[in-house]
């Protein structure tokens, strides 16, 4: 049986991993400046997190939650602790895309009406309504296509303002990242973000904050809408929940009311999945990496706007972005190839670095140097062939 050939593949097996490193199967170590989206939150395999999971492995992996799980509200009371929310209730289920459905269902059941309102650039998911907030056609099948979704352009409060006015009366809620991942690290705007808040409460619309890949203190505060001093209705959670282990959930504010049946999951909440979820917490907590995420990542930044070359260097923490002119399109091929470093990226030219939280500074220096030396690398070649062009140029035209 073949696989179902959907994924552009580099020709890498990863083997084994350890913090920010990673190996393939024939034992060359490789940088991990991706973290597989956004996913690795505290290193690979750490030593807490494996110990949680084998504790927990032992003693049962899963039951349904039609039986009692002491172990999800310990993660809810952890959860209240490390993020600062105060009061809300946490749903738990598997995958961002399934954290984001839930939370605009949720939406819709709370104030009964249908509209959603979604940006230029997001990104949300692959499910049904998710992927019908997302903003790539190439991906919406015709069944996905929806009338209930406006799309606006991203930081853009009078078109916010000018949609409330008109369609205010439906919407039923706003999703929005604090920081756009997929869509090329871009950073909504605090005022972005106050209007957001003040035009749902304007209207009785649900503020959904997706927090797939820019939350989980990734950007040097829990959530990256922290930074904006807004606290939204829902949050939506995933990726580096659980370092790896599938885990995924939504913090609801305490005006919405449950009730038997309104939201389930086969797999949701499982006693492996919070034993992981529990330990990616307490290690946040106990080596303080949203802290570390904070200055690592401005550092990375500040060292990367030196750097000759790359251009629009953004981000928050350890969610960075910047542009890379097409003298240097090849850089980031290069960085896998020739330095053994692993980078994202985002459409036409963005390179992207979401690397562990507890990435240490020797390795951001590695990165940098490895960086330096590709885009020296690159220039050169690139002036060796126009000089050899020019060259071609005078001796035809001799």
């Amino acid at each position: 049986m073949k696989l179902f050939d959907v994924y552009q593949i580099n020709d890498i097996t990863i083997v084994k991993a350890q913090g920010s490193y990673v190996w393939d199967e024939n034992g060359v170590q490789y940088l991990d400046m991706y973290g597989g989206h956004a996913v690795i939150s505290i290193g690979h395999t750490h030593p807490h997190w494996v110990e949680r999971i084998e504790e927990q492995l032992h003693k049962i992996a899963f039951y349904s939650n039609s039986v009692r799980i002491p172990i999800q509200q310990e993660l809810a009371d952890k959860l209240e602790v490390v993020s600062g929310k105060k009061n809300y209730q946490l749903f738990l289920c598997n995958s961002g895309a399934e954290a984001n459905e839930n939370a605009m269902k949720l939406a819709s059941f709370h104030n009964g009406k249908k509209k959603v309102v979604a940006f230029s650039k997001s990104f949300h998911g692959r499910t049904s309504l998710a992927v019908a907030v997302t903003d790539n056609p190439a991906i919406l099948a015709p069944v996905n296509e929806t009338p209930n979704v406006i799309f606006l352009p991203f930081n853009n409060e009078q078109a916010l303002e000018d949609c409330f006015r008109e369609n205010g009366n439906e919407i039923s809620s706003v999703i929005v990242e604090g920081i756009q991942g997929v869509g090329g690290i871009n950073i909504a705007t605090e005022a972005f973000l106050l209007k957001i808040r003040a035009l749902c409460d304007q209207y009785n619309a649900v503020y959904i904050a997706d927090s797939v890949q820019c939350g989980y203190g990734r950007t040097g505060s829990f959530f990256s809408h922290d930074h904006a001093n807004v606290n939204a209705d829902i949050y939506t959670m995933a990726k580096g929940m659980g370092n790896g282990f599938p885990v995924a959930g939504i913090l609801i504010a305490p005006q919405f009311k449950p009730r038997q049946g309104m939201l389930g999951t086969t797999f949701g909440g499982n006693h492996l999945a919070c034993a992981a979820a529990l330990a990616v917490l307490e290690v946040i907590e106990k080596e303080n990496l949203i802290e570390q995420a904070r200055q690592r990542g401005m550092y990375l930044v500040n060292r990367l706007r030196k750097i000759d070359g790359i251009e629009n260097i953004r981000g928050r923490g350890l969610m960075i972005g910047f542009d890379v002119p097409e003298e240097l399109k090849d850089l980031r091929k290069n960085l896998l190839n020739n330095q053994n470093i692993f980078t994202g990226e985002a459409k036409p030219n963005v390179i992207r670095l979401l690397p562990s939280l507890a990435i240490s500074k020797k390795q951001v220096d590695e990165f940098l140097e490895a960086l330096q030396e590709e885009i020296d690398q690159l220039k050169n070649a690139g002036e060796t062939g126009n000089a050899v062009g020019k060259e071609q140029v005078a001796s035809e035209t001799a």
